[in-house]
């Protein structure tokens, strides 16, 4: 079986819970999907995780999206 190649997407924070490191992010251009419980990478700061930032998500298997980190954060 052969997996598909991992992809980058561009989303917005909706939410950050600082207990768990886990996100619910809105992926750009998709009105209707947000993803929660996301993982979120250790390296970025609590206090960067603001709500309304832009976020970047790798999605491992684009087929499967629990399969995802949040990777970055940015204004």
């Amino acid at each position: 079986m052969e997996l598909a190649p991992p992809a980058v997407k561009r989303g917005i924070l909706r939410a950050f819970n600082s207990g768990t490191y886990r996100a619910e992010v809105s992926i750009a251009g998709s009105l209707s999907t947000t993803l929660t419980n996301v993982p979120v990478a250790r390296n970025i700061a609590t206090s960067a995780m603001v709500a309304g930032r832009h976020a970047a998500i790798i999605f491992f298997d684009v087929t499967d999206p629990t399969d995802a980190v949040l990777c970055a954060v940015w204004e």
